[in-house]
C-alpha cells in the first residue's frame, strides 16, 4: 500500500452575481488562461476565510488549536492590554518598545514600518508575561524601566524563536498550517505543509457592470431621484481550485500528534466544501457549496489538474467534471502514480479510480491519513 506523503484536494465550486475577490481598482481579479480571461480568486482570499470560518467545522474549535492573531499591533493591543492602563507612560513606554523592536525588527517602533506578523497565543503570553514582569520590577522608576529594556532587547533582539522555544504551535495552529515569514527573524519561520493554488473559472469571464441607486426615503417627495449613483462589477462562474496538504510538514508542524493533524484535515476538508469567500455578503448573498471534490493521497510530487481546463468547457459541473476526469486518465495513463482517491460529486460523470462517498465519508478519510504515515523520513 502507497504511504500517503501527500494529499491533493481538488474541487468545484459555483457561484451567480457574485464578486468574491476585488483588485485594487474594485474589479474582479482575472488571470488569462488559455487565450481567456478568467475570473479568479486569490489564494490568500481562501486561506483567510478557511481560517477565520465561524462554522461548526471552524478551525478553532478544534481541541489544542491553539489561537493566533496576525497584526502589526499584537503588541500594543494584546501584549499591553487593559492591565498596563493604570501604569505611567514613562514606565511601560521603553519596555513596550523594547519588545516592538524584538518582534517587529530594528524599526519595529514605527507601526508604519512593521510587517503584519503572525503570533501565536504562546508567544503572546511569553511576551505579556515579561512586559508585566518588567513592569513591576521598575517600580515606578522611569529610568529603572529604561535599563531594564535595554537589557531585555539584548537578549531577545530578533530572537522572537527563543520566546516560543519548546512550542507545540508556537505560531498558533494558523502558523502551523498556512506559514510564517518573519523578515526580521528568519529562524522563526514556519514552513507552510498546506498549499493552495488560485481558484480560477473554468470557462471565459462571464462579467457585467451593475448600475444601482441608493434612495432617499425621506425625500421621495421632492422627485430629486437618486440619492446616490454607484456602479460595482458582478461576475458568475464555476471555479476549479485545488489544495496540496503535505503530510508530513503537516505532523512536524503540530509536534507529531497524528490525532491533531486528523482532526485539522476534517474540519479543512469541510470548510474548503461548505464556506464560501464573504465579499458583498449583503447585496450579493455569495453563499454556495462545492459541486465536486476529489481527494487523493499518495507519494509522488503533487499535480494540479488545472490543465484540463486550458481549453474552456461550458460553466455546467457535468462538463468539468468530464474534462477534468479525462485529462486525470491521460495522466494516469503516463505516469501510473497509483493515487488513491475518492470523490463526492453532483455530476453523474465517472472519475478514474475514485470510490465515491458523501462529505462526511472523505472527511472521515483525510482524518486517518496521519495515522497511516510510516517513518519514511528516512
Amino acid at each position: 500500500m502507497i504511504e500517503p506523503r501527500f494529499l491533493q484536494i481538488h474541487f468545484l465550486a459555483p457561484y451567480a452575481a457574485a464578486l468574491l475577490n476585488r483588485d485594487d481598482s474594485g474589479l474582479a481579479k482575472r488571470l488569462p488562461y488559455g487565450g481567456q480571461l478568467r475570473t479568479r480568486v486569490s489564494s490568500q482570499c481562501l486561506k483567510r476565510h478557511w481560517r477565520l470560518a465561524d462554522d461548526p467545522h471552524g478551525l478553532h474549535r478544534i481541541a489544542g488549536a491553539d489561537a493566533a492573531f496576525r497584526s502589526r499591533e499584537t503588541v500594543d493591543r494584546k501584549v499591553f492590554g487593559e492591565w498596563a492602563a493604570g501604569t505611567a507612560e514613562d514606565v511601560v513606554k521603553p519596555i513596550r518598545e523594547a519588545m516592538l523592536t524584538a518582534v517587529y525588527g530594528d524599526k519595529g517602533t514605527d507601526k508604519k514600518s512593521r510587517q503584519t506578523l503572525l503570533l501565536g497565543a504562546v508567544e503572546i503570553a511569553y511576551l505579556t508575561s515579561e512586559a508585566r514582569r518588567l513592569v513591576d520590577e521598575a517600580a515606578g522608576d522611569a529610568k529603572v524601566a529604561a535599563d531594564l529594556a535595554k537589557e531585555w532587547n539584548k537578549a531577545h533582539k530578533a530572537n522572537l524563536k527563543a520566546m516560543s522555544e519548546g512550542a507545540k504551535l508556537p505560531g498558533g495552529l494558523t502558523g502551523a498550517l498556512f506559514g510564517r515569514m518573519v523578515t526580521s527573524d528568519p529562524k522563526a519561520n514556519i514552513e507552510a505543509p498546506v498549499h493552495v493554488a488560485h481558484a480560477f473559472t473554468v470557462h471565459a469571464e462571464e462579467a457585467e457592470s451593475d448600475y444601482f441607486i441608493a434612495a432617499d426615503d425621506l425625500a421621495r417627495d421632492e422627485e430629486t431621484g437618486a440619492d446616490t449613483i454607484q456602479e460595482t462589477e458582478l461576475t458568475s462562474g464555476l471555479f476549479y481550485g485545488y489544495v496540496v496538504v503535505d503530510l508530513l510538514g503537516l505532523l512536524d508542524n503540530l509536534g507529531g500528534d497524528t490525532v491533531l493533524a486528523g482532526e485539522v484535515l476534517h474540519n479543512l476538508l469541510y470548510l474548503i466544501a461548505e464556506v464560501s469567500p464573504g465579499a458583498k455578503l449583503g447585496s450579493t448573498a455569495p453563499y454556495s457549496r462545492a459541486s465536486f471534490l476529489l481527494v487523493e493521497a499518495g507519494d509522488r510530487q503533487p499535480r494540479s489538474l488545472a490543465e484540463a481546463f486550458r481549453i474552456p468547457c461550458k460553466a455546467e459541473s457535468g462538463q468539468a467534471v468530464a474534462a477534468l476526469s479525462s485529462h486525470l486518465a491521460a495522466l494516469d495513463a503516463a505516469y501510473a502514480t497509483g493515487e488513491a482517491r475518492r470523490v463526492m460529486s453532483l455530476a453523474n460523470a465517472d472519475v478514474p479510480g475514485a470510490e465515491r462517498g458523501t462529505l462526511a465519508e472523505l472527511a472521515q478519510y483525510v482524518k486517518t491519513l496521519p495515522g497511516r504515515i510510516g517513518d519514511i523520513r528516512t
